[in-house]
């Protein structure tokens, strides 16, 4: 089961989320994704160690936090026939964060058979929304083997 409890994705693809969520750069951001199905995959940034040098949590930070949920996304829709590649990524930054932690909630916007688009929804421990991005993949077609 998926941490929301939903079915797991077949093997394929439980195994190259796997591989994503375990990935140097979310590894040493300390990324951690905590929810996920067909319709909502959430996630989660530290603060800490995120941050630019005058103390808030840097926009790349917001940015790979939303790519990760949103290319999570597009796998779990596109996998294992089609293999999901970032096309764009855009993000509106609305207020600083400064400590805790930032979650990310990513929901589709649309999901076809050669593109698949989402939104992502950042907001820190008090609710309050820090960023929003949109993401839109590339499905291709698995290659063989």
């Amino acid at each position: 089961m998926t941490p929301s409890g939903a079915p797991q994705p077949d093997p394929h693809t439980a195994a190259v989320m796997a591989k994503w969520v375990d990935e140097q750069l979310t590894d040493r951001m300390g990324i951690r994704v905590t929810e996920w199905d067909a319709d909502r995959v959430v996630g989660t940034v530290p603060v800490h160690g995120n941050r630019q040098p005058f103390g808030l949590l840097h926009g790349g930070a917001s940015a790979v936090l939303a790519e990760t949920l949103g290319s999570t996304a597009a796998a779990l829709w596109s996998m294992p026939d089609r293999v999901p590649l970032g096309l764009e990524l855009s993000c509106a930054h609305h207020r600083a964060a400064t400590e805790g932690e930032v979650t990310g909630v990513c929901t589709p916007l649309h999901r076809g058979r050669t593109t698949a688009s989402f939104e992502i929804v950042l907001h820190d421990e008090q609710g309050r929304r820090t960023c929003t991005a949109r993401l839109t993949c590339l499905l291709r077609e698995q290659p063989p083997g």
